[in-house]
């Protein structure tokens, strides 16, 4: 019997990080991140993310990465990339995105 509860305990872990959201949920909070900057959803959607935030660590840590890096890039100027650096880079972004 102990040995059914650990594999359901492995499994549960293997869906849900160790703060109970599944990795759909935090993909969610992050594709409206942008609009949540920009102050364009939804009080109702602007209070769950305020909520997952609180309570996903793993979110909070990445939310926090992104408005440092914002904070960089506003106040570093840009040089215009190349053509081929144009297409390393959305090979690279692909690549890492796991796309095929």
């Amino acid at each position: 019997m102990k040995a059914k509860t650990g594999t359901r305990r492995s499994t549960r872990r293997s869906r849900h990080d160790q703060h109970g959201h599944t990795k759909a949920q935090c993909l969610n909070i992050l594709k409206n991140l942008s609009a949540y900057f920009d102050d364009d959803l939804p009080v109702s959607v602007c209070g769950e993310i305020r909520k997952h935030l609180g309570a996903c660590p793993n979110c909070e840590v990445f939310v926090e990465s992104l408005r440092q890096t914002v904070t960089l890039c506003r106040h570093h100027e840009a040089h215009p990339l190349s053509t081929a650096e144009k297409v390393r880079l959305k090979q690279d972004i692909l690549r890492a995105a796991g796309a095929p």
